[in-house]
């Protein structure tokens, strides 16, 4: 018995190794591949032609990855043009948007396919290969594959290669409300990524229901689908939107995000490369891309739209399970119904006892809220530890992975040594509880996220266990492991998956959730004797990968720091200003600041993830121009004011920022764009973003009531600190990157207008 336990256990901990390993395909370099089937060696040298330099919009490499993108299209014979104009999106960001279109006609009159990625890499250092060149890669390969098979499809097969995604959703918003192929398209395909690496997700984007999608897609039957109705559910409550919900939101249009996002340390850095991009991430794409376009190219496309909704998630072998959600509250009834009369058949039995089922509440207590402080407190710990882990503002580290498993190792320890304490309390009084605390979980997900209700399966299997233990004294213990399995290969990767998506600030998703799937094994881990020996194992790995993760912890030319670097003139008080928003300066910027840095005494411009200014020091004046301003109407009409204005740059430069005063801002156009009321009424004082292009003009026109007083402050920013002539920057060392999601390596003038 003791050998069957010990074997058991490790196929349990085999289970978990397959829940990984079963997510993706293996990618074998230059492998034989026929050219009527997708190779990833061919989308990777795409990738490589289109991630040679940064091409964020308004940036030399642009032009390159456009022109490339179109030749490759017309090298398929495919007829190639381009939509080009401005935007402004939902986010008052306005940029000048190229979109790049073919077409491949089908040979009925239905909806159409549309194939659906972005060309333009994250502003300014981004190298782009995984967001979004893998998309663009994947579909490039994947028509030419398609095309190879000589076939006409039954549905028109558009593709749409947007531009601007990274900067409001330009181009999808270009397409959707300007081109008149937006009123055929019957279903959208979008490949995306937020990191450089791990398995594609399927998020479904729709106002209905999912319940044809489902079905679809699983007719499509890809080989690796990973997907579960709980990662959409918290999709859609992060404010993460791809070109994809401009679809949803102003062409009513259903489709498929398939988006990867670990190694997310990577995303929208100077580390978004060729060489960083996971093969095995690429030929996921590829795996998702071919049976889904054969299905759909033949698929009727005007039926997609459901009303109903499915609960959805993969397993190995299995692939997609689903079942509609007029069966989440009967599962759970069932589920109560059978956790009742086992409790009466344990009485009944004698196997219970009051005393010790409420004994078995304490180690769950115990477990749930150790783990849960551990994992609640482990970004400020790190944090603290390490102060220069907060200039990574993704969240994530380039030892992330290292610290998930030092947290899951800690919360096996306590859940270990914590249940030996209880080892003479029987097992089935020991399960009480946490099948009590399960059903909790369950029943709120039923009312509150239904997307998570396949919850319920894995409970199923522990409630079977429950009913084995209590008729049985030495359960079999692979049956056991049996039983435990749908908990395993559902739960494990979301231990990872947490932390990875959300940032190590959601650590304690990942201990809880390695807390509750322990509990879901307790079943197998009471009959071991070894409870103790585990414990203490689990504590010395626990050590071992902490001690790991500070020998990581440094940052070198493998794990570059990053750092960030402005000159700021503002005319309105002529002051010139270094300005940084490092926590931690290395010494490429700290010999600006200097001894002298000092905190802001006022907020400052901010960024995403609403990150400001952390230290700025005096700097020398340079002669930086402002820009020219034109007062072009400045009227009264009725009981509102009108003014026109038309902003040209003196310099060349990549954006400006125009922010207002506390005020109303009733109607408002930016080169002859009108920002939604909507945004008007919950824009905070930002008033809109210019991307600009070729040191384009910005006209802005607004209207106000005339009783009130108008000022503007503009923000125009060039990214040429480094290369401009009369400063002496140097280049950064090979240790650090540029730090993303904030303006950066810029020079930066500040203006106010007031007008009265």
């Amino acid at each position: 018995m003791k050998f069957s336990r010990t074997l058991a256990l490790i196929l349990l901990f085999t289970a978990v190794y397959w829940s990984f390993t079963s997510l993706m395909p293996s990618y074998n370099p230059d492998e034989e591949v026929s050219m009527e089937s997708f190779s990833t060696d061919r989308a990777l040298e795409h990738v490589k032609q289109l991630s040679k330099e940064p091409h964020a919009v308004g940036f030399p490499g642009h032009e390159q990855a456009k022109s490339y993108i179109i030749s490759e299209l017309k090298k398929m014979g495919l007829e190639t043009t381009t939509q080009e104009g401005y935007t402004a999106g939902d986010w008052g960001n306005l940029s000048k948007a190229t979109n790049i279109l073919a077409r491949i006609k089908g040979s009925t009159k239905g909806k159409g396919l549309l194939l659906l990625s972005h060309y333009d890499s994250g502003p300014h250092s981004s190298y782009g290969a995984s967001d979004a060149a893998s998309g663009v890669a994947t579909i490039l390969e994947g028509v030419r594959a398609f095309l190879s098979e000589n076939k006409t499809p039954k549905n028109d097969i558009i593709i749409l290669i947007t531009d601007a995604e990274e900067l409001g959703l330009n181009g999808a918003d270009l397409f959707v409300n300007k081109h008149p192929w937006a009123k055929e398209v019957g279903l959208a395909l979008n490949f995306e990524a937020r990191g450089s690496g791990g398995p594609s997700y399927m998020l479904i984007e729709t106002n209905r229901g999912n319940g044809n999608l489902i079905k679809a897609f699983k007719e499509a039957n890809p080989k690796y689908p990973v997907a579960n109705s709980l990662a959409y559910s918290i999709y859609k409550m992060l404010p993460n939107d791809t070109d994809l919900t401009v679809f949803r939101e102003d062409g009513d249009v259903e489709g498929f995000n398939f988006a990867f996002i670990d190694d997310h340390f990577d995303y929208h850095t100077a580390l978004d490369t060729y060489e960083r991009l996971d093969r095995n991430t690429l030929a996921h794409q590829g795996s998702y891309l071919m049976p889904l376009l054969n299905y759909f190219s033949t698929a009727d496309l005007d039926n997609l739209k459901s009303l109903n909704d499915e609960v959805y998630y993969n397993l190995p072998l299995y692939k997609m399970v689903s079942y509609p959600f007029e069966w989440i509250w009967p599962i759970f009834g069932f589920a109560v119904l059978a956790f009742v009369l086992l409790l009466f058949s344990g009485f009944k039995k004698k196997k219970l006892h009051v005393a010790d089922i409420f004994r078995g509440f304490v180690p769950v207590l115990i477990t749930l809220i150790v783990n849960g402080l551990a994992g609640y407190f482990c970004w400020n710990i790190i944090t603290w530890w390490y102060p220069g882990f907060k200039d990574m503002l993704h969240g994530f580290t380039y030892n992330g992975h290292t610290y998930i498993a030092v947290y899951v190792m800690f919360s096996l320890f306590v859940c270990f040594y914590t249940y030996n304490k209880f080892r003479k309390t029987s097992t089935p009084n020991l399960l009480v509880a946490p099948i009590f605390i399960w059903l909790i979980i369950c029943g709120l997900v039923a009312q509150y996220l239904k997307g998570a209700s396949f919850f319920v399966v894995p409970l199923l299997g522990m409630l079977a266990a429950f009913l084995v233990t209590i008729n049985q004294e030495k359960p079999n213990p692979y049956l056991m492991v049996f039983l435990a399995l749908p908990a395993v290969l559902i739960y494990s990767p979301f231990i990872k998956m947490f932390p990875v998506g959300l940032g190590l600030k959601m650590m304690v998703g990942a201990t809880v959730l390695t807390t509750l799937l322990f509990f879901l094994v307790l079943p197998f881990f009471s009959q071991l004797k070894s409870k103790g020996r585990l414990a203490y194992l689990f504590l010395f790995l626990f050590f071992a990968f902490g001690i790991t993760s500070h020998i990581q912890s440094n940052f070198n030319e493998e794990r570059p720091k990053p750092s960030s670097l402005l000159y700021v003139y503002n005319a309105d008080t002529d002051s010139t200003l270094w300005a940084t928003y490092d926590n931690v300066l290395i010494d490429w910027n700290g010999q600006f600041l200097g001894d002298d840095k000092r905190k802001p005494k006022a907020e400052t411009i901010s960024s995403k993830y609403r990150t400001n200014l952390n230290y700025i020091a005096d700097a020398p004046k340079k002669d930086i121009q402002l820009p020219y301003i034109d007062t072009v109407m400045d009227t009264i009409i009725g009981e509102n004011r009108l003014i026109e204005l038309c902003i040209t740059p003196k310099r060349n430069v990549n954006r400006l920022e125009v922010f207002t005063n506390p005020m109303d801002i009733t109607a408002a156009k930016v080169n002859r764009i009108a920002l939604p009321a909507h945004f008007l009424e919950n824009r905070g004082s930002r008033l809109i973003t210019h991307y600009i292009t070729n040191n384009d003009f910005t006209e802005l026109q607004l209207e106000f009531p005339k009783d009130s007083v108008l000022e503007l402050t503009l923000y125009e920013a060039s990214n040429d600190l480094l290369t401009h002539p009369d400063f002496s920057v140097p280049k950064r060392p090979r240790t650090s990157i540029p730090m993303p999601f904030v303006l950066n390596d810029a020079i930066l003038t500040i203006k106010t207008l007031r007008f009265e």
